[in-house]
């Protein structure tokens, strides 16, 4: 995730912001050096399938396009304003489209049209069939979860508390809902869930509420994270995972906060334990699997959420969360390396170095079990893993 504070509160330099957050991350409050690149005896390798290049990718920005799997095809936008439409297995272009703007968050999508915000805070929606728009409306602030939709709404969180529904026809606000947000927030998002009678929006303050999709009242609460301590630093408990469905209940993980299923209908909490995270935990054999905070990447026993094991060798290496691939887990680093990690016993059994500028957004898993990758500086592949000889 990006490590960095939130715009609003004033610009301070990509390394004094990455320190600063990384300060408060830790728990004696000192800055922790990212580990070096561990040397494995690798067992696993990656084997390409396509790869293409989006546009300038996040440009030094300190976002998240994440590129949407939508079946035969795959979105994905750059900072730069480039947003293509490419098939899922052969990468070929379906359609490109080159915007006078930069982009800052998306693409959202439903069955008919994209939806991207602008860094001028622009909520766009273009057509999927052809990347023609159809229309845009000004927001009040900035975005930087990707907008969502379920096909009739389409929802916009902003970074100072604000979840925004509108018609997806012609762009009209149907409703505003706001949450008191920290004056310090961490630099992320999470993107809300649309469904279709309630959306359920995360927050920096550590909460998570449900909205009706009609009129966005709240229906109910839930506390992820309560701040403590003394700084600011100390108190940051923001939610930059959307929670992950399952059924009828949703399992939520903050920073600094707790891992918790609650249910979806009334927000009761069914389980929770401490926990500290930057993305949703992952699902995968019956197990949970997280990304810590501070690099770990943690094992938990689904039925009892009992400890597993950690893998502590990624420590401070700012990895992706965890996607889950046969017996495998594969996350992304900072300097732009892949991961591969046995779901067994935590073990690292490959890795592969795949864009010098980094990997912000977490692997996706495509429905044949490959994997889509998007790294900072704009490449974007689908691999397979595969045993080396």
């Amino acid at each position: 995730m990006p490590f960095r504070l939130n715009r609003r509160l004033g610009i301070l330099s990509a390394v004094s912001v990455l320190m600063l957050v990384l300060a408060g991350c830790s728990t004696n409050d000192t800055f922790e050096q990212p580990v070096p690149v561990p040397e494995i005896e690798a067992t696993v390798g990656f084997d390409r399938a396509w790869s293409l290049s989006v546009g300038d990718g996040h440009d030094d920005e300190f976002l998240q396009l994440a590129p949407l799997y939508a079946g035969d095809v795959i979105y994905a936008a750059s900072a730069d304003g480039v947003v293509v439409s490419v098939g899922a297995d052969n990468g070929k272009a379906v359609w490109k489209k080159e915007l006078d703007d930069r982009i800052f968050a998306g693409p959202g999508a439903d069955a008919r049209q994209l939806y991207l915000v602008t860094r001028d805070a622009e909520l766009i929606a273009l057509s999927s069939e052809d990347g023609s728009e159809a229309w845009r409306v000004s927001l009040p602030t900035e975005v930087l979860a990707a907008p969502q939709s379920n096909g009739s709404l389409v929802v916009v969180q902003t970074t100072d508390g604000r979840v925004i529904g509108f018609d997806t026809n012609k762009g009209e606000r149907l409703w505003q809902y706001e949450a008191q947000v920290p004056v310090l927030t961490v630099r992320a998002a999470a993107a809300p869930l649309v469904g279709g009678d309630i959306v359920i929006a995360s927050f920096a303050n550590g909460r998570v509420i449900a909205l009706t999709a009609a009129s966005g009242q709240p229906v109910w609460q839930y506390e992820v994270g309560q701040p403590q301590g003394r700084t600011e630093l100390e108190r940051l408990v923001d939610i930059g995972g959307t929670p992950l469905v399952l059924d009828s209940a949703l399992m939520v993980v903050g920073y600094q906060g707790k891992l918790a299923l609650i249910d979806i209908r009334t927000g009761q909490e069914i389980w929770s334990r401490s926990a500290s995270s930057f993305y949703a935990p992952a699902i995968g054999n019956g197990n949970i699997f997280l990304a810590a905070a501070n690099g770990d990447v943690v094992a938990l026993r689904g039925s009892d959420r009992r400890e597993l094991w950690v893998q502590s060798d990624l420590a401070w290496r700012q990895i992706t969360r965890p996607a889950v691939s046969g017996d495998y887990l594969v996350v992304g680093d900072f300097e732009g390396y892949l991961h591969v990690l046995s779901m067994e016993d935590g073990s690292l059994v490959g890795q592969s170095k795949f864009d010098s500028d980094g990997i912000r957004v977490p692997v996706q898993v495509l429905s044949n079990g490959n994997l889509l990758v998007y790294g900072n500086g704009g490449k974007m592949s689908v691999l397979k893993l595969e045993q080396n000889d």
